[in-house]
């Protein structure tokens, strides 16, 4: 075996296990979200964003929570991907995770880019950091329950491949539609200005309740061993796309009200 040989199997492997251990929408899904966001920003806060990440966009960043995960010094950031607290109770009422969780995580992120005291640095990191989150809290399955890692644990065949709920959710039903984020983001549902505002209203604990109640449905929708595939897509990946929408309109609420 040459050196090159053995250096593409080895990449080839880092990018599978960076995949299986990856609980998140998957890269395409979050690059539609942070271009959909790009569509809804003040001037103001594109200009002061464009600056602060040196013209790179929101679709770039928007992976970069997952892309830290290979570095150990940001593992204290781990559990700020998701929240679980029993079904149909309040987050606030709920026992906290000592390490946060993907409300704290988001609630941290601006507070420390609203506050002029962080550094320029600091601001870049949680500014990549808070894309990645707003588009966690719209998976619904992030807002899942505890006792199965958020559907990780409910193995199910995707197209006759060994997957779970979970992954279905964050990346087989939006790579198997062969769209890439450019196309996606172009093929959002036309929205009115008063069913823009409707979606923007709302905190980020308000939608926290929206994506745990979406959570109930998709437990629901299948079960351990469940053959999936056609079928699921057609009842389901409308909702994958309205996520995506949502998530796109709501970040770019939260920058604007940060930056605009």
């Amino acid at each position: 075996m040459n050196k090159l040989t053995f250096l593409l199997i080895v990449f080839c492997v880092f990018q599978q296990n960076i995949v299986a251990n990856n609980p998140n929408w998957g890269a395409t899904g979050h690059r539609t979200i942070g271009e959909i966001a790009e569509k809804y920003l003040t001037k103001k806060a594109k200009k002061q964003i464009e600056d602060l990440l040196n013209g790179q966009g929101l679709a770039f960043v928007s992976t970069f929570g997952d892309e830290i995960k290979s570095d150990h010094k940001y593992d204290k950031y781990y559990t700020w991907h998701y929240v679980n607290f029993p079904f149909d109770t309040k987050y606030e009422n709920s026992q906290k995770d000592k390490k946060g969780d993907i409300v704290m995580g988001i609630e941290h992120c601006v507070n420390a880019l609203k506050d002029p005291s962080t550094t320029q640095k600091d601001k870049v990191f949680y500014l990549k950091f808070l894309v990645h989150l707003i588009g966690d809290l719209h998976q619904p399955l992030h807002v899942g329950r505890k006792e199965d890692k958020g559907g990780n644990d409910i193995k199910v065949l995707w197209h006759r491949k060994k997957s779970n709920l979970h992954r279905v959710w964050d990346t087989d039903m939006i790579e198997f539609y062969n769209m890439s984020y450019t196309e996606l983001s172009k093929n959002t549902k036309n929205l009115s200005r008063a069913q823009i505002e409707s979606i923007s209203e709302g905190s980020i604990l308000d939608w926290t309740y929206e994506s745990q109640a979406l959570a109930k449905k998709i437990y629901k929708s299948a079960k351990m061993d469940d053959k999936l595939s056609y079928r699921y897509s057609y009842k389901y990946f409308g909702l994958v796309r309205s996520q995506l929408q949502k998530s796109g309109i709501r970040l770019a609420k939260v920058l604007n009200d940060i930056y605009g």
